[in-house]
């Protein structure tokens, strides 16, 4: 068997091409449960990447068959010794080597451009949910890398949502939340709101549990939210927004974002909520994910399922998550490999 590795970028469509269809094929076993492999999020991937990060890109081929993919993103805002990792075999063609050419192609490459460490993550199952391979969790351990952070995805299914019980939590979040105003909205964010957006998001990696994963917190100011909003737009992510406004300042102090994607209006993520601390103590965390739920499902009426991922010792913000109906399905390993 013959294993060749060549880079390509965002002008090689057949390159890319041929990448998205491993990355389908991947996506339908490994990942069933998740919705269909987005095109349109790949392919914004070279067209409109994040800002301030740089993408590396490999495919390789098995006796000349497109076999398995490599992605790696180099911050260049932040964490510039940093990099994230993905690595993506055809399910047919997995056990030959491709996987572990990919992965010192991947080190080299990474190497050239002085990074000194890689993050990726890999699926487990929990001890009573349901099955999962573990082979993402066997290579990275391989590899030589270190399992630094275990985040846990949950699962909140919409027809099953008790509303009385949310109605009484909601009711407790806004005796405690005197002086303060939900704010909603979609896409793009109002300039008014921008910079209380941006403090908020750059706390996001201050605030949540990282374990032993060495990311810093990113320098986050109104252009970078801008081009993180141009870049989910190109996606096609759908997003719903709520904010709580402090009114005695008029400042946004807590925020949470529910997004739909391109390839599934069966399915959301529930992405970054947080609240600054000097806010903390009103269930602000609490209002907002049960209020912005409505927002969300007034506007999508097909969502079925929400994700969201918590790190493990995350247990604030578990509580809130598991009080609205979510339910752990499979553990999440962050890996960590120091160059």
């Amino acid at each position: 068997m013959s294993i060749t590795i060549v880079s390509f970028d965002g002008s090689d469509r057949a390159a890319i091409d041929q990448a998205y269809r491993i990355g389908a094929a991947a996506n339908d076993v490994d990942l069933p449960y998740l919705p269909p492999f987005c095109r349109r999020r790949f392919d914004a991937l070279f067209h409109t990447p994040m800002p301030g990060t740089e993408s590396l890109w490999a495919l390789a081929r098995l006796d000349g068959v497109p076999a398995g993919y490599l992605q790696l993103d180099l911050p260049r805002l932040d964490n510039t010794d940093n990099a994230s990792v993905e690595l993506t075999v055809h399910p047919e063609l997995r056990r030959r080597g491709v996987g572990r050419a990919l992965h010192e192609y991947g080190v080299r490459l990474l190497r050239e451009h002085g990074r000194k460490r890689v993050v990726g993550m890999s699926v487990r199952a929990l001890p009573d949910g349901p099955a999962r391979t573990g082979a993402g969790d066997a290579f990275a351990a391989m590899t030589g890398a270190q399992a630094a952070l275990v985040e846990v995805r949950r699962r909140l299914a919409v027809d099953t949502v008790d509303r009385v019980a949310l109605r009484s939590a909601l009711a407790e979040a806004h005796a405690l939340a005197e002086g303060y105003r939900s704010v909603t909205w979609q896409g793009a964010t109002p300039p008014e709101y921008l910079a209380d957006i941006a403090y908020l998001d750059g706390r996001l990696l201050m605030d949540a549990p990282m374990g032993d994963v060495q990311w810093e917190p990113e320098q986050v100011d109104a252009e970078r939210i801008r081009g993180t909003e141009r870049a989910l737009e190109a996606r096609g992510r759908r997003r719903y927004h709520l904010g709580v406004r402090h009114e005695e300042s008029g400042r946004l102090v807590a925020w949470t974002l529910l997004d739909v994607g391109a390839s599934a209006d069966w399915h959301a993520f529930q992405q970054i909520t947080i609240v600054d601390p000097a806010h903390r103590g009103h269930r602000l965390g609490l209002l907002a994910k049960i209020e912005n739920l409505h927002h969300l499902l007034t506007h999508e009426p097909a969502v079925r399922v929400i994700d969201t991922f918590n790190a493990a010792s995350n247990s604030y913000m578990i509580a809130i998550n598991e009080r609205l109906g979510f339910r752990p399905v499979d553990s999440w390993n962050n890996w960590q490999l120091t160059l």
